[in-house]
């Protein structure tokens, strides 16, 4: 009886352990599945994740860029060719002549300054060169990377001819300038510290917004960067009653800013940027860079993509560099077209920080090899 209670008991364990393992084996199975899907969709994250706006602009076949639309010399529409023009399009144009060998191949979107950096974020566009200071906060709060400095400007004050000879002299103005841009933040904190308890504030959506405000007599001083007011001022009625003081309040140093954490873009946009200023320090320029072409110096053939693999490494044509030439010329040119001498907003750059680093500036390239 023992031995045949023991052989039921263990008929009936077997039975149980041979259900258990089916149930197990299921399990097993549905779980191995389960973590195969999951590891998929990982995967496939992972991959959309790490797709560099590089390639989605090159997919594409043309630039997306965000630009200012209203500030005479740097962002604006010209109104008889119906064409975005300006010192920060050019560097619009740059990065399309890069990627597609062609600088018109850029789609441009308006932007004023409460929306930039959004349109950055969220991708409306690939890039902002929109007459943007660099700051801490920006570069650590909002979601942006910048490139490099393309302009080092400083923020003034402009009066109507007569207002005044100086700041000191605008203890109980009103004052102008732009909603949502250092210049607005610089004044307010200018005005606590000097304890001018009679000055105002009044902010406006853009520049030229501001300019109409202070030329209907609503307030006694437009602040802005020092280049903007020269641009406003070239463009206004009468510019000879508009006078700009000699002080500087600020340090604004303006660069091109994309979406962070993609550095393939960054750096290619930023080693674009970079050419230009390289090109001015070897004296390479649009007329006479065919003769450049036919060098043997390493240095210049390295440059221009004629040996090595710079341009690949950067995810850039081999020839990017004289695309970019061919385009906009160098950093010097592109500076001479809308603030040299012969333009309506002349801004002298001999003596100040956008020369040169040769001639006392804080332009120069890092090295190209």
């Amino acid at each position: 009886m023992r031995g045949s209670r023991r052989a039921h008991s263990s008929a009936v364990d077997a039975r149980r352990g041979s259900r258990y393992n089916r149930r197990n084996k299921g399990g097993d199975m549905n779980r191995k599945w389960l973590l195969g899907l999951i590891l998929v969709l990982l995967g496939l994250s992972g991959a959309l994740a790490q797709q560099s706006r590089l390639d989605v602009v090159k997919g594409r076949g043309r630039l997306v860029c965000g630009v200012n639309a209203v500030l005479p010399g740097f962002g604006f529409l010209d109104q008889k060719t119906g064409r975005y023009t300006g010192f920060d399009v050019e560097f619009c144009r740059a990065v399309a002549a890069a990627l597609f060998g062609d600088p018109d191949k850029v789609d441009y979107v308006p932007l004023d300054a409460r929306v930039r950096f959004q349109a950055v974020q969220n991708g409306e566009v690939d890039v902002a060169f929109r007459n943007t200071t660099v700051t801490a906060n920006r570069d650590g709060a909002l979601g942006v990377d910048f490139l490099p400095v393309t302009f080092y400007d400083g923020q003034g004050v402009m009066v109507k001819k007569g207002r005044a000879n100086s700041l000191r002299e605008l203890q109980d103005a009103t004052f102008c300038t732009t909603q949502g841009t250092t210049n607005e933040k610089n004044i307010t904190d200018y005005i606590r510290a000097q304890k001018w308890r009679n000055a105002k504030l009044l902010t406006f959506e853009d520049g030229a917004k501001v300019m109409a405000a202070f030329l209907q007599g609503r307030c006694d001083a437009f602040t802005a960067d020092k280049s903007q007011l020269v641009g406003f001022r070239a463009t206004s009625p009468k510019p000879e009653e508009l006078v700009i003081l000699k002080e500087t309040i600020s340090k604004e140093p303006l660069a091109g800013f994309v979406r962070e954490n993609d550095s393939r873009w960054r750096d290619a946009l930023s080693w674009i940027v970079y050419a230009t200023i390289q090109a001015e320090e070897y004296g390479i320029t649009q007329k006479n860079l065919d003769q450049f072409l036919k060098s043997e110096l390493p240095e210049i053939r390295r440059f221009l993509g004629l040996e090595g693999t710079l341009a690949q490494d950067l995810g850039l044509p081999r020839d990017f560099v004289v695309r970019v030439i061919r385009a906009v010329g160098n950093y010097g040119e592109i500076y001479d077209r809308f603030f040299g001498p012969k333009s309506p907003f002349y801004i002298p750059r001999t003596g100040t920080l956008n020369a040169l680093q040769r001639y006392g500036g804080l332009m120069y390239s890092p090295p190209f090899r």
